[in-house]
């Protein structure tokens, strides 16, 4: 059965946690969604024993940077994993048509050109459609349009091998045109910006973000067995997943969970 490692639970200014990224593990082998903004996603695999040789498919979902810089670093090591025959296979990373060329040009312009040239050859940018499937590690994945009121950004959903959709929503409200690809799911990945009673503080929704309240209540509409809420404030982050709890609990009956880095969550319900 599938594992859920969290490789990172911040939004883009974090400095106490790493921004938001996980990636879906089946037998030895990860589907990677997002890298972050920087080199730490190195640190975090290898605090989780994660072993680069083991990931062959990575989801961009679109181009801040706190999901796309950490990308670079990854066809960085993959690539002279690569040149130093310790990889076996292509590394295919999947995007939205229009950030092939993003990804492209930033390694382009940063990389060595013995790793850059292997983009094309063994390191694949592979653009995807609104409602397209893949399979990837055995499971289909549908990708879809988040319909973002900031950037081109597209979710996904998947069916696991124990027949449970897992549903991953992006960095913004689910948008009303998708609940079809969340309605009924058992795993709800969501974001939310800050708690509710906080909203005067960290103001979410000219950010276009949710607080917990409004995350809970969505996933409550979804009829969502689980809910996963992540890319939030670390202002407190000691005390995060319990104030969290608190108000999300009275607004959703099924399972809440607030994961911190570097966690494991069994996707066996």
């Amino acid at each position: 059965m599938e594992q859920l490692y969290i490789f990172g639970t911040g939004n883009a200014a974090v400095t106490k946690c790493y921004n938001t990224c996980f990636a879906i593990k089946k037998e030895e082998e990860f589907f990677m969604v997002d890298a972050g903004g920087g080199n730490g996603i190195l640190g975090i695999l290898d605090d989780m024993n994660v072993d680069l040789s083991q990931i062959h498919h990575l989801f961009v979902s679109h181009e801040h940077t706190d999901h796309i810089l950490g990308v670079v670093w990854m066809v960085r090591i993959i690539g002279a994993k690569m040149r130093a025959d310790t990889y076996d296979g292509d590394f295919m990373i999947y995007c939205h048509k229009r950030l092939v060329s993003v990804i492209d040009t930033l390694c382009r312009l940063t990389l060595q050109g013995k790793f850059y040239e292997l983009i094309g050859k063994r390191i694949h940018l592979t653009g995807v459609n609104d409602k397209e499937t893949r399979t990837i590690l055995g499971n289909e994945v549908t990708f879809f349009d988040i319909h973002s009121n900031k950037a081109e950004q597209y979710g996904f959903t998947t069916t696991l091998s124990n027949g449970k959709t897992l549903t991953f929503c992006g960095d913004e409200p689910l948008n009303s045109s998708c609940h079809s690809y969340a309605k009924n799911c058992s795993w709800l990945l969501h974001e939310t910006f800050c708690l509710y009673e906080e909203r005067e503080r960290f103001k979410p929704y000219e950010k276009h973000h949710s607080t917990v309240k409004d995350a809970c209540e969505l996933a409550q509409e979804m009829n969502a067995e689980h809910l996963i809420l992540w890319h939030t404030e670390d202002s407190d982050l000691p005390n995060r997943k319990k104030r969290y709890l608190e108000e999300g609990t009275p607004w959703f009956k099924g399972e809440l969970l607030i994961p911190s880095d570097r966690e494991i969550i069994p996707l066996t319900l």
